[in-house]
């Protein structure tokens, strides 16, 4: 089988599967943050898509890295500030919501973007993080990959399960608050092949929902000692749960740090 025609992250994001999936996580993006309120509100990487068009605090940060497309990135009313997800330019506990649209399988070292993140995260602030799912059709076919024919997804991408996901979330005392799986299609290239199968989507969902292509996970930013007042209702939660959105934020104590 012959390789595909994209061997980067980025040449991939403009294949056929490639912007099925920055559709579907536009969409799953913007049904998140739009309940999300604070002041300032972080993406890092991924200028291919907005994750925050439709979150409506007062400032939206791109964190670049020196080789990311500018260009791409001006395409969206954002404040462009370049630096390393390792070593994040901003002040603790100084942003509300920050998403991380493939940034952890893509990195050398994701446990020191979560510190990071952590750092710069207040308290009850939202992080969201999107993912290929290993446990999926593509997952497999990417893994039967190493052994014969060409990869599907890049193959610099060391792709990160749910579950490890979530055990590292709740090491740093995050709680999920809600998470979505999609895109079932076949692993197929063409154009033409991904549309007749949009039919899939509907029977994924219902019959098949944690094997989808990719995963969205959002979490809350828990403080340590703080105690919740008042009638808490117990309810069983499923695996992936839909729960109430964060409450409006307070006030940061430190301001942002932008560069010019």
């Amino acid at each position: 089988m012959p390789a595909p025609p994209w061997t980067s992250w980025e040449k991939w994001l403009q294949s056929p599967p490639g912007r099925y999936v920055l559709g579907w996580e536009q969409r799953c993006f913007d049904q998140i943050v739009c309940d999300v309120f604070g002041f300032h509100a972080l993406q890092i990487g991924l200028p291919q898509m907005n994750a925050l068009s439709e979150n409506r605090m007062p400032l939206h940060v791109l964190l670049m890295h020196a080789n990311d497309n500018r260009e791409l990135a001006n395409r969206f009313r954002w404040h462009l500030v370049e630096g390393h997800s390792t070593e994040l330019p901003f002040a603790n506990e100084s942003l509300d919501l920050i998403v991380l649209p493939h940034v952890l399988e893509f990195a050398a070292d994701p446990h020191q973007i979560l510190r990071e993140v952590d750092r710069v995260l207040r308290p009850e602030g939202r992080l969201i993080i999107s993912g290929f799912n290993p446990a999926s059709l593509w997952g497999a076919r990417q893994y039967l990959s190493r052994l014969v024919g060409s990869p599907y997804l890049p193959r610099d991408g060391q792709f990160i399960g749910l579950i490890r996901i979530k055990d590292w979330l709740q090491l740093l005392n995050y709680s999920l608050d809600r998470g979505h799986f999609g895109c079932y299609k076949f692993p197929l290239q063409g154009d033409a092949a991904m549309k007749r199968m949009d039919f899939m989507e509907s029977m994924g969902n219902r019959w098949w929902p944690i094997f989808g292509a990719v995963f969205l996970v959002s979490a809350i930013k828990r403080q340590q000692g703080m105690r919740l007042i008042g009638q808490v209702q117990t309810m069983r939660a499923p695996t992936m749960a839909q729960l109430s959105p964060a409450a409006e934020r307070s006030k940061l104590r430190t301001p942002i740090k932008e560069t010019p």
